[in-house]
């Protein structure tokens, strides 16, 4: 982030599991990005947004319940990821569930966050109506100078949450308005268990994602903002995408729809593959979201450290780029690097293929030259023959592409006789004749076909000089 976001105010959420943590985050921030369900011990990672629903913006963090359900191994991971959410923060929101009542685990928190001195907000969830609001009063015991009666899912006594959380701010000691470009938005996809969290880790070199064996930790699409070097990015950790048919509860499901979501908010896809398995079925599809998507993309082999041989490196590097390049041919414009997420090995390599994006987005093929390379290949290779007719190609240009894209794909106007003669296989041709001139490395070619009377001429900012 900027170095003014960084100085917005931090507000975490904390509280035990399943009492409504989440459906307070996605509430002050307007959008679901956290996932909501009944199960307990659904986030497990810390998830931030910047909310802009008060007077005055902030940082606010979703954090797994901290002395929470679910697998034993992750309870450790969740209780420390929580207590970096204390130390971290200007403001605490400390929710309670008052239709549940007050539990020991909801008095042990109490002393947790007298104990870290930061200012808290007691915050008395679940009281959807005036006749829930008896139910407060068990929890003056707790002994918290200030707290609010809401219920996150019906919006109730949201206002009165944020008028508290203003009063208690730290002053703004810059102008927190952002100053800079939007941070570059890089999703890390990849089937259960490859190593996505664990990348992301090694990048930002600490535990803002929870790594575990277990598959599956990851279900929500977690945003971990990172400063390198003046460029600001934003990775989205997102949940592993399995098979359909392998999704064993509604969680999972909804987790795969916020990854293949994530892909569509995404500048740049990082597609990840476990090197120990090689490339699945599984990964195809997620590669074949990415093209569908016509997005950016970066595939990293994953899990060197597992198959390193101790002779020939550079050999078995290039063999494994090779068959990963045959299997994922579709997506075959994407860098394709080995990593070692784990020990950090060649994870720096990705931001120079970030960079190479980056400068590929901004190159420009003049219309001029565009339109002789085109002619050369219809030319070289004539269309197929459709319903006894052939494609004619009038004239070309390269577009602006959306202003609001971090990483513009090259997007191509041709102007032709009908763009429905136009068949796949030769668009590949055409593409790859274009990538001869201009690799455009990591990123599509989008060519758009456009219909055009063959007596007409091109208007003035087509025309070839």
């Amino acid at each position: 982030m900027n170095d003014a976001a960084n100085k917005l105010p931090s507000i975490a959420i904390v509280g035990r599991p399943n009492v409504g943590k989440s459906a307070l985050f996605n509430r002050l921030i307007r959008r679901k990005v956290a996932i909501v369900h009944d199960q307990p011990g659904i986030t497990r990672d810390r998830i931030s947004a910047v909310c802009a629903s008060g007077t005055r913006p902030f940082v606010l963090w979703d954090t797994g319940g901290i002395f929470g359900a679910g697998e034993a191994e992750l309870t450790r991971q969740v209780r420390r990821t929580a207590e970096e959410a204390f130390r971290d923060s200007d403001l605490l929101l400390f929710v309670v569930d008052a239709k549940e009542g007050l539990s020991p685990i909801d008095e042990e928190l109490a002393r947790a966050l007298r104990k870290s001195q930061k200012p808290a907000i007691l915050v008395i969830n679940k009281i959807d109506n005036e006749k829930h609001e008896p139910f407060a009063a068990e929890f003056d015991s707790l002994g918290f100078g200030s707290n609010v009666l809401i219920s996150a899912e019906h919006n109730r006594g949201v206002l009165d949450l944020l008028d508290e959380i203003d009063r208690l701010l730290p002053s703004p000691t810059v102008d927190s308005r952002p100053t800079s470009p939007e941070p570059l938005a890089v999703a890390i996809l990849g089937r259960p268990n490859v190593g996505k969290s664990s990348l992301i880790n090694s990048i930002v070199r600490s535990e803002r994602a929870i790594v575990s064996e277990l598959p599956g930790t990851t279900r929500d699409a977690v945003d971990v903002l990172y400063q390198r070097d003046g460029r600001a990015f934003v990775f989205i950790d997102t949940a592993g995408i399995r098979r359909r048919g392998k999704q064993s509860s509604s969680v999972e499901i909804f987790s795969a729809m916020r990854a293949e979501r994530s892909v569509r908010r995404a500048d740049l896809c990082i597609l990840i593959v476990d090197l120990t398995t090689g490339v699945t079925a599984q990964d195809k599809r997620i590669a074949g979201l990415i093209q569908a998507a016509q997005k950016p993309a970066i595939i990293v082999l994953n899990k060197w450290d597992l198959v390193k041989p101790n002779r020939n490196q550079k050999q078995t590097i290039t063999k494994l780029v090779e068959v990963a390049r045959q299997q994922i041919f579709f997506l075959d414009y994407a860098p394709v690097l080995i990593t070692s997420s784990l020990t950090g090995e060649h994870v720096s390599k990705l931001f120079g293929s970030i960079e190479k994006i980056q400068c590929a987005a901004r190159q420009h093929v003049s219309t001029g030259v565009l339109n002789r390379l085109l002619r050369q290949a219809f030319e070289a290779t004539p269309p197929p023959i459709i319903r006894a007719r052939r494609l004619k190609l009038f004239y070309a240009a390269q577009s602006k592409g959306k202003e609001n894209q971090q990483l513009r794909p090259p997007e191509f106007v041709l102007f032709v006789n009908d763009p429905r003669l136009l068949n796949q296989t030769y668009e590949r041709y055409l593409e790859s004749r274009l990538r001869r001139a201009q690799p455009f490395p990591g990123l599509p070619i989008i060519l758009t076909l456009r219909p055009r009377a063959q007596s007409a001429t091109p208007p003035s900012r087509f025309r070839a000089k």
